[in-house]
């Protein structure tokens, strides 16, 4: 008798027994609005399912990739058959993390959240649970842990610490979470597809991290310190910056004018150390005694608003400085990464369809646009924070001579230079200039008769079935 009661008590308040985690996992049902970049008035709906898992708060914890752009959402439990109506409480799009909660919390009796573990070593056993493609109930298979290390995040192309495992991890298994000793240590991600049983976790850092930002009731994102560096493993760089044997760093070549760092960094500063952990000579920082990573992850640990201290060599003194983390990636670059739950803007003139310049519209794009894949890698300034093209010409009789024209970066507007798409947009409305003169690179021009372009507004959208000429 007192085995089967310290079994029992064991289940209930010491490690969650499989069947406990198997009631704790469900299954995300999503109806979805995929728009289209290249048709901005255009979108199509589709549905999809993913996985996730009950957290403390009667919340489910799954990934931004599952509920991006969701129209309609219902979550059902393992075990049970009811489809409960759901709706998305925070979402981050920059680390594939969403919770979400349900609009009845009668789903939530008899379920125990689960709790979070530590980030798992290297080698450890870690088991993955989901609703994958190929049956309809949970699914577990267990695997290795293979690598910790930053790594690109798909969902939005910036990059964050993520977990290597060798389980297998296939759609339908997003959001899932990954369990060891009864606890969550980390979120199932995305898989490689050009390789057997390589999957990937958010890490627990991560994870934790996010949470913590939504406790006041608003997202704020990860910050970003806008800069461009660059490894200083050459001897002769290295003697040129004055950086002596037992000096490690690399140098900052580039700083986003809208960062705070841009107040207290300098292009040729070298980046020694960051909130008193040393930053080694290709750019990574030890997080654990002997494992080594991306030098943004001492950042990433911090809230927007807070400070963190750089330890830079600036002609051939070092110096100590506090910089304030203000801005998230989006803030800083030219060219936003991927954005999701919202319809692309545009703007449509003579025919002549204008939109900003984003990383979901250059995707999947085969043909040459060096151009504007360059654009991707520019810091925005104070007087820049969009780039612009000419997405496309619908053509009319105005334009004649001009409907080959697709993706045309514009760099000014009757020879000024705009701010950003909204800017943009504006300089064309309140002009009273006849023609709209649009310059691109080395003098490119295409030139628009405003007064006729705006007579045939009505007829361009009745001709190709837009209802609206603008969303902005």
């Amino acid at each position: 008798m007192r085995i089967i009661k310290y079994i029992v008590i064991m289940i209930l308040f010491g490690n969650i027994s499989y069947a406990k985690v198997d009631d704790s996992i469900v299954k995300i049902y999503t109806v979805f609005k995929t728009p289209s970049y290249d048709t901005p008035w255009n979108s199509r709906v589709q549905s999809a399912s993913g996985s996730g898992v009950v957290i403390e708060g009667n919340r489910i914890l799954t990934n931004a990739h599952v509920v991006a752009n969701t129209t309609f959402l219902e979550v059902k439990r393992n075990g049970d058959t009811k489809k409960y109506r759901a709706k998305v409480e925070f979402v981050s799009h920059q680390v594939d993390l969403a919770i979400i909660k349900i609009v009845d919390e009668k789903f939530f009796d008899n379920v125990r959240a689960l709790e979070f573990g530590k980030r798992p070593k290297k080698e450890q056993k870690v088991a993955v649970y989901g609703f994958p493609l190929g049956g309809n109930t949970l699914s577990v298979t267990t695997g290795i842990v293979s690598r910790i290390e930053h790594i690109s995040y798909v969902h939005s192309g910036e990059v964050f610490l993520g977990v290597q495992i060798d389980a297998a991890i296939n759609s339908g298994n997003s959001g899932g979470p990954a369990i060891s000793k009864g606890k969550i240590v980390g979120v199932v991600m995305q898989g490689m597809t050009n390789a057997q049983n390589v999957g990937y976790l958010i890490s627990i850092d991560i994870i934790e991290r996010f949470l913590e930002d939504i406790k006041d009731g608003k997202l704020d994102g990860f910050a970003d310190l806008g800069l461009t560096t660059m490894r200083m493993e050459n001897p002769t760089i290295r003697e040129y910056y004055k950086m002596d044997n037992n000096t490690t760093g690399i140098l900052i070549t580039q700083i986003a004018q809208v960062s705070k760092a841009y107040d207290k960094l300098k292009e040729g500063d070298i980046l020694v150390g960051i909130d008193g952990h040393k930053v080694e000579n290709d750019g990574k920082v030890e997080f654990e005694k002997g494992a080594f990573t991306y030098y943004s992850y001492y950042f990433d640990q911090k809230q927007i608003g807070e400070s963190i201290p750089i330890n830079i060599l600036r002609d051939g003194k070092f110096l100590t400085v506090d910089v304030v983390l203000n801005n998230v990636t989006n803030d800083n670059l030219l060219v936003n990464t991927f954005q999701y739950d919202k319809m692309p803007r545009y703007y449509i003139l003579g025919g002549y369809v204008f939109s900003p310049l984003t990383r979901n519209l250059l995707y999947g794009k085969k043909q040459s646009l060096l151009r504007l894949k360059l654009a991707q890698r520019e810091w925005a300034t104070k007087d820049k924070k969009e780039a612009v093209v000419l997405l496309k010409v619908l053509a009319t009789q105005l334009n004649r001579g001009d409907h080959s024209y697709s993706l045309f970066k514009i760099d000014k507007i009757n020879n000024k230079e705009y701010k950003d798409f909204k800017d943009f947009v504006n300089i064309i409305k309140n002009s009273k200039d006849k023609f709209i003169i649009l310059e691109g690179a080395k003098g490119s021009k295409v030139v628009i008769n405003r007064v006729k372009a705006k007579a045939i507004k009505k007829e361009i959208l009745e001709r190709y079935s837009i209802k609206d000429s603008q969303r902005l």
